[in-house]
């Protein structure tokens, strides 16, 4: 079992590099494809090669692309803080605004049922 141990550890090095480099966008000093050979021809020096001067640098990403994910690319402790919008004044008054008008849509909706259920009792539907 344990002479198949270099084995297994060269396989997925192989395996574990050769994905590396096939999702990476751009990498490091050689071409895409001329690293994919290079892991593959040469198997532990290749994987090794490619762990140490082929994989692109990570930085974090500050430009986010949709506002909905504004703290994507950031560690936890280097979110953005935003304020809630309980401490916003304008946003309340805009809720307060916005609860008025639906306070007022609703009790027009009542009165318009109100109104078809007296016509119903008035005059009732015709049967058939």
């Amino acid at each position: 079992m344990i002479r198949y141990l270099p084995y297994l550890i060269e396989a997925a090095l192989l395996v574990y590099c050769l994905i590396d480099c096939i999702q990476t966008d751009v990498p490091r000093n050689l071409s895409k494809t001329t690293w994919v050979f290079v892991i593959i021809l040469v198997p532990i020096a290749g994987g090794v090669a490619w762990l140490v001067a082929g994989r692109p640098e990570h930085r974090p990403a500050r430009n986010v692309a949709w506002p909905s994910t504004q703290t994507a690319g950031f560690p936890e402790y280097e979110r953005p803080r935003r304020s809630s919008p309980d401490d916003d004044p304008e946003f309340l008054a805009g809720m307060r605004a916005s609860d008025d008008e639906h306070e007022k849509m609703l009790k027009d909706w009542e009165a318009q049922l109100r109104d078809r259920e007296a016509r119903l009792k008035d005059d009732p539907p015709p049967s058939a």
